[in-house]
């Protein structure tokens, strides 16, 4: 990369990017865009540089003067690619795929170039309603009931702080004016994902009254369990407040027994929370609906549309049906940001711990008119079928054992005997660059961890795949 070596000839040292060539540099992209999502498996997923190349291929200062776009957009090709794991890729069966599409991908450029802030109703309009009805089509799509109050978040760590933080305002009202009071316990699985415990710590209540409760032998939350934890707390003169169960848990996705917990949860009056990121979109496909049974109880619920909704990261939509806790725990309205008072006009900020507020629904709206129930449905019951079908793939080759039920897309795997043989497939995968799997430890075993989503991934994907595990397992 270098600077060039004049200055760029603007119209004017204060104007923008003229339009004819902001239009000009427009179609490049987007023709970039299209070739790259013609053929996304031109490119190697995986990067071959090592930490702190990039870095050292870039300049150390930022540029006094202007640069032509066509030298950053080259250098973008040639520098910022090729450093790059590729998520969009129908090989990335690491983590849970983040798949976007080409509707919401055209619908982020209108996100950027209105750049609205939807902090309040009055700030823009457009932003607030249309949240609200997008978020209302997503929670009748995956079952919930027109009680349960819907907004947009970055991300589901950010959701289940909120959660955690409404429920802590329900168990103590005081927590407003006096601060968080000690003792108050919460409690999750043993597979509840980080955030959980992260959303505890940053709210103050501390990582000894986080609760880990056992697992069933399918990876699930103990009912059983998390009552003797409660009963044993309320003895020792702690507060017990919030559960957190999870709909497809990150190692194995497995399904906690929603409606069991919320009975523990209504007799005790503790704050029910479910992490459904990814495995709430069970809830489109109509017999996967069961997975979500007892959700519709809980108070909150997040799921994640950048996951298995081909929406551009970052969306998580998070309802809950105690909203006014959550405005009780947050409203501030300082004399810049008040307006006049309707009944039809949601101001967000009142709601959430961030005021600005990108306009995020628009890509969730563009995918969801574009593809339709129908056809959304249709490809992620295909994406559970080809995992399906995947690990009777691995139940076959006697070299393999499956690690966890597959009650989704993701499959568990492991090469029999010590953890090493498993290490070295893995890092033989990773070596070929064609493919991106994960990992986790069950049991205090090594396991692989192949999750399908990306809305490219087609059999043939899964084959190559399969083929080049079985390869790198000789």
């Amino acid at each position: 990369m270098r600077y060039p070596s004049g200055a760029m000839d603007f119209e004017s040292p204060l104007a923008d990017m003229p339009a004819e060539e902001f239009r000009k540099a427009g179609h490049e992209i987007v023709d970039w865009i299209a070739d790259y999502l013609a053929e996304p498996r031109k490119r190697p997923i995986m990067t071959s540089i090592v930490p702190g190349q990039l870095v050292d291929q870039l300049p150390a200062q930022a540029p006094e003067q202007g640069e032509p776009f066509a030298d950053i957009f080259r250098d973008f090709q040639e520098l910022i690619v090729p450093a790059s794991t590729l998520w969009n890729h129908p090989h990335f069966f690491n983590f849970f795929s983040v798949s976007t599409s080409g509707p919401g991908i055209l619908a982020e450029s209108l996100i950027a170039t209105l750049n609205m802030n939807g902090m309040i109703w009055k700030s823009s309009p457009a932003v607030t309603e249309l949240e609200q009805v997008t978020l209302s089509w997503l929670r009748q799509w995956v079952g919930l009931p027109d009680s349960f109050f819907g907004m947009i978040h970055d991300t589901a760590s950010l959701a289940t702080m909120h959660a955690i933080l409404a429920a802590r305002t329900m168990a103590d009202g005081g927590v407003r004016t006096d601060g968080a009071s000690p003792g108050m316990v919460l409690y999750t699985s043993e597979q509840a994902h980080s955030s959980v415990e992260k959303g505890a710590l940053a709210l103050g209540i501390g990582q000894k009254f986080v609760r880990k409760i056992g697992l069933d032998s399918a990876y699930r939350m103990r009912p059983d369990l998390l009552r003797e934890a409660i009963a044993a707390d309320k003895a020792a003169g702690l507060r017990p407040f919030c559960v957190v169960a999870t709909v497809g848990t990150t190692a194995t996705t497995a399904v906690d027994p929603v409606a069991e917990i919320a009975d523990i949860c209504e007799a005790e009056n503790l704050w029910l929370h479910v992490d459904g990121a990814y495995g709430g979109h069970a809830g489109l496909v109509p017999e996967y609906r069961h997975y979500l049974a007892g959700c519709e109880r809980a108070h909150s619920f997040v799921v994640n549309p950048h996951k298995w909704l081909f929406t551009p990261i970052d969306l998580s939509a998070f309802y809950t049906r105690r909203p006014e806790v959550l405005r009780q725990a947050l409203s501030l309205v300082p004399s810049y940001l008040q307006s006049a008072e309707n009944p039809r006009a949601v101001n967000y900020m009142d709601y959430s711990v961030a005021l600005g507020r990108r306009f995020r629904a628009l890509k969730l709206w563009f995918v969801m008119r574009y593809f339709g129930h129908e056809r959304i449905v249709g490809i992620v019951r295909h994406h559970i079928e080809m995992a399906q079908e995947l690990a009777r793939r691995i139940a076959a080759d006697e070299r393999f054992e499956l690690a966890a039920p597959v009650p989704l897309s993701l499959v568990c795997f492991r090469l029999k005997g010590p953890d090493e043989a498993t290490r070295r497939l893995l890092d033989r995968v990773d070596a070929d660059r064609h493919a991106f799997l994960g990992q986790t430890v069950l049991d205090g075993r090594l396991v692989i961890r192949l999750a399908i989503g990306n809305i490219h991934t087609t059999e043939q994907d899964l084959d190559e795949t399969w083929a080049l595990i079985q390869r790198c397992a000789e």
